[in-house]
């Protein structure tokens, strides 16, 4: 799902610093010097389900006097919805077809061996928080998920960066800071859990107390999202933490702002089972096996909440087949909303073409999008 909240006291990030004399460049955006500390949250998975559904129950009052008293809006993300691709499009101000990053996971056309998109060799553009840190800006780049530490790290000049998930692994060297679990005051979390979030901010709050940045980014992980629905207990509970934080780091005259990387759809049949289409089988069956290669760009390692089940696939042909005789028959599955080439789906959804589409360098035709209604395998 594209939609996803977006709410600051100024806008999304291309706009968020506020005005000064100094001006920074990158990806060809120009930036200005923060006057204040300028702290970015982004909500993986931030459905406006979640937040709206806590404001009615009157849950968050530091959202509610953001949103009053400065800037909220429903933004569309970038595409596909996931994790990778969109925080990259947030700490480049590009999107996937300038910054490289199609997806969690890719057929990597260089190699012909999948992998997972969390290398900084994937990244194309320049990341706003290593150009600031190169400029002399003090720059904290935290992440709940590992899988987007190298990234977020890749060229941050004398700045703090960890993942929530390693951080008793923290060193001075590698990370910019000693004892990260004593310095947070908080035990390790669980990947699968809130407080691997809440761990985020804790440490994001206990830095820009002690170490005064410039720009911090902090990340958070979808769990509760994937898990509990907009309103319940849990996601109420863990929404008043985030709300918490907020208030905190706002009293410490931070600049806050907060985005989502995606939001949420129900992928279930009414009795709570998976709703999935199998394109491997399908294709099997009808072309033969070996003839198509069925990539899910939503695989990561957290298996508990995503199980590649993502609502987009792209397919790889490794044998000469009718491009035009794929799309018919998964246009007739029930449940596929949308089947587009590769070229098409790259200028729709701003992809990079060469990440979506060939196998190895040979002439055979590709498929790079298809969108599954409600789950997608």
């Amino acid at each position: 799902m594209r939609t996803a909240l977006a709410f600051a006291v100024m806008g999304l990030l291309a706009a968020l610093l506020p005005a000064a004399e100094k001006r920074i460049t990158v990806n060809g955006k120009k930036y200005d010097w923060p006057k204040s500390p300028v702290v970015v949250i982004l909500i993986d998975g931030g459905d406006p389900a979640y937040v709206n559904a806590a404001l009615a129950q009157g849950l968050l009052p530091n959202f509610k006097k953001i949103m009053t008293e400065g800037f909220v809006s429903i933004a569309v993300g970038a595409m596909p919805s996931f994790t990778n691709p969109n925080n990259i499009s947030v700490i480049t101000g590009v999107p996937p077809s300038v910054h490289g990053i199609s997806g969690n996971f890719f057929l990597n056309p260089a190699t012909g061996q999948e992998t997972m998109m969390d290398q900084p060799q994937f990244l194309r553009a320049d990341s706003i928080l290593a150009t600031f840190s190169e400029h002399g800006a003090k720059v904290v780049a935290l992440t709940a998920k590992d899988k987007l530490a190298k990234i977020l790290a890749y060229k941050l000049q004398h700045g703090i960066s960890f993942s929530a998930e390693k951080a008793d692994q923290c060193t001075k060297q590698n990370n910019g800071i000693d004892n990260c679990l004593a310095y947070v005051g908080r035990p390790l979390p669980s990947a699968y859990s809130a407080d691997l979030s809440l761990f985020v901010l804790e440490a994001g709050i206990r830095i820009l107390e002690r170490e005064k940045p410039d720009l911090m980014y902090l990340s958070l992980s979808d769990y509760i999202q994937h898990k509990y629905p907009p309103g319940s207990k849990e996601a109420n509970a863990y929404y008043v933490g985030i709300d918490d934080a907020l208030g905190r780091l706002l009293a410490l005259g931070a600049t806050v702002a907060l985005t989502a990387d995606h939001g949420m759809n129900d992928k279930s049949n009414a009795d709570g089972s998976p709703n999935i289409v199998f394109l491997q089988d399908l294709l099997d069956m009808q072309f033969g096996s070996g003839t198509a290669k069925v990539i899910l760009p939503i695989t990561d390692p957290y298996v508990k909440h995503h199980g590649a089940l993502g609502s987009y696939a792209t397919i790889f042909f490794q044998q000469p087949v009718s491009a035009p005789a794929v799309m018919s028959l998964l246009n007739r599955q029930p449940g596929v909303e949308l089947v587009m080439d590769r070229a098409a789906a790259a200028k729709l959804f701003d992809l990079p073409a060469d990440r979506i589409g060939t196998w190895l360098s040979s002439p055979i035709e590709a498929l790079s999008w298809v969108r599954v209604g409600l789950l997608s395998i």
